[in-house]
Order: structure tokens, then C-alpha cells, then sequence
């Protein structure tokens, strides 16, 4: 008598919490050619974000360049988003300082104008010891009543998370996540084993590998020019289709680069393809300084590259 196996099944595996959405865009600021904040701007960009596949935006980060944003544009820029989006996504404001009592304050200040969670840098410059990291974020998380993300970036903050002083933060009730740029895997699954972190990527060559180990998504920042192609990543995952996956993430590769790579902060790239695309962004504020022509036309031929070929594979 001929048995037949019964079909592999894998084993129930509870998803890991997604506070903020999957797919969120680490979004610029628009200012006016003056360098004023604008406003409008920021509400047009915002809409086509979401409209587009982002189920959340990060405002006043790295891309957003905060370190040149005042407390007052800071708030407005939270509360014009807000506005924009209104319940169709997550609206996560950045309020990491190298001081921890005015991150505090930013941190009141983001939820008093309707931010949805926050996003805190390690203090940079200082570089504190990691119980003066830890007892940072603390404050910032018992000053306030929002969902809180820490962002790992040791490359700009000269100051990694260690796994362990996350493995001891997870355990406050308000701290739920980490954007994840310290390029370290095995410290990355050590935390996700251990913990109900949400992890988000902040590095685009990254959205498929971290999203495979167990990462709730990522906080783009080429999403701003192409918002649909990195869902289209994570969607062909969930899917099941991982060879998909494995190819839309290989497409963007030459743009990823050329935005996050060049030479150029992603701030700057991101901006120039913005305005040769004829979308809300403007100048970038000093110290940083405008792409050049040679630099623009590099990113616009790639990101029209990468369009094509999406097009082409639907």
C-alpha cells in the first residue's frame, strides 16, 4: 500500500509587532529656495508618500536633517504632516539630541503637536558610556506617554546600542523599537531572539536581509523618490515569493548607491532627485551643500533605470 508524507508545514511562527507600519520613508524637509520651511511642501510629499505604499513616515531625522531644524519647525512640520496623512499612517518624529534634557522636551513637544511614536538618536559627540546611553533613553521614555524608537547609528553618533543595554531597554513598556544602522547581524538576532523589538531597517541594501530574519520593515530614505519598489520588496516576501524578493531588492541596488553611497550624504542625493523629478524638497541647509549636475543626472538616470525595469516586470 503506497503512504503519502503529509505536506511540510511551517511551524507557527507568532509575527513580530509592527508599532509603526512595514514600510515607512525617512522623509526630507521641504524648505523654500529662501530655506524656509515649507510647509506645503512637506503636506504635497507626504500625501504622494502614502499614497504610494508608506505606511509611515519618519520626520526630523538624518534625512530630514534635524540638526539644522528648531524646536518651533520641528512641531510644525509634525503637525502639517499630521494633517496631510491624517489616519492612513504613522507620523514618528525625531527628537534625538546629543542633550538628554532637550530630547525630553522635544519628545513633549512632538506628542503635544500629534505625533503617532518618536525616534531618539544615541547622544552624539559625548559618546556616554552605555549606562549614560541607557538611563538617556530611560528619560526620555518615562517623560513621555508615545511609543519610542531607538536608533542605532554608531557610523554618525560614534556611539553604538550595545545588544545587551537593548536586551535591558526592551523591557521598559514605552520603548517597542530600533532603527537599525550599526551593520551587525548577529547582534541584530541576538536582540530579536530575546525580545518583542520591532526592528527597522534604516539601511536600503538591508530591507530584504533584516525583513527575512524576523524585521518588522524599514525607515527608507530612497523611498522618498520610489516608495512603491521597496514595498513591492517586502510585499513579494510575505507572498512567499522570495526569489522575487531577492530580485526587486537586487534592481535597486545601483540607485541605493548612487543615493547612499556616492560620496554624498543621502540628504543631499535625496533632495536632487526630488527637485529634477519637479517634487517638493528645495535647498539643503548648511553646512551641507547642493549635489552637482554630474551628481543629479547619475541619479536620475538610475532611478529611471529602476522604473523601467519595475514596469517591465509587472
Amino acid at each position: 500500500m503506497t503512504t503519502t508524507s503529509p505536506p511540510h508545514r511551517r511551524p507557527h511562527i507568532r509575527p513580530r509587532p509592527r508599532p509603526f507600519g512595514r514600510a515607512l520613508c525617512a522623509m526630507v524637509t521641504p524648505f523654500t529656495e529662501e530655506g524656509l520651511l515649507d510647509l506645503d511642501g512637506a503636506q504635497r510629499l507626504a500625501a504622494r508618500l502614502v499614497s504610494e505604499g508608506c505606511d509611515g513616515l519618519m520626520l526630523s531625522g538624518t534625512t530630514g536633517e534635524s540638526p539644522t531644524l528648531t524646536d518651533t519647525e520641528r512641531s510644525a512640520l509634525v503637525r502639517a504632516v499630521t494633517e496631510a496623512v491624517g489616519n492612513r499612517a504613522s507620523v514618528v518624529a525625531g527628537i534625538g539630541t546629543a542633550d538628554t534634557r532637550h530630547s525630553v522636551e522635544l519628545a513633549l513637544a512632538a506628542e503635544k503637536a500629534g505625533a503617532d511614536g518618536l525616534l531618539a538618536v544615541t547622544p552624539y559627540y559625548s559618546r556616554p558610556p552605555q549606562d549614560a546611553v541607557e538611563a538617556h533613553f530611560r528619560a526620555i521614555a518615562d517623560a513621555c506617554g508615545l511609543p519610542l524608537a531607538l536608533y542605532d547609528i554608531p557610523g554618525r553618533t560614534g556611539t553604538r546600542i550595545e545588544p545587551e543595554t537593548l536586551l535591558r531597554l526592551a523591557e521598559h513598556p514605552r520603548i517597542v523599537a530600533v532603527k537599525d544602522c550599526a551593520y551587525d547581524l548577529l547582534g541584530t538576532q541576538k536582540v530579536l531572539a530575546a525580545t518583542e523589538l520591532a526592528y527597522y531597517t534604516g539601511c536600503d541594501e538591508y530591507v530584504l536581509a533584516l525583513y527575512a530574519i524576523g524585521g518588522a520593515g524599514y525607515i527608507s530614505t530612497v523611498a522618498n523618490v520610489t516608495p512603491r519598489h521597496f514595498r513591492s520588496v517586502i510585499d513579494a516576501f510575505d507572498r512567499g515569493e522570495t526569489d522575487e524578493a531577492a530580485h526587486l531588492q537586487q534592481l535597486g541596488i545601483p540607485l541605493i548607491e548612487l543615493v547612499m553611497a556616492s560620496g554624498l550624504p543621502g540628504t543631499v542625493t535625496t533632495k536632487a532627485l526630488l527637485g529634477a523629478l519637479g517634487l517638493p524638497a528645495g535647498p539643503v541647509r548648511a553646512p551641507l551643500q547642493p549635489a552637482g549636475q554630474e551628481a543629479t543626472d547619475g541619479l536620475l538616470t538610475a532611478y529611471e533605470r529602476l522604473t523601467a525595469a519595475s514596469i517591465s516586470d509587472q
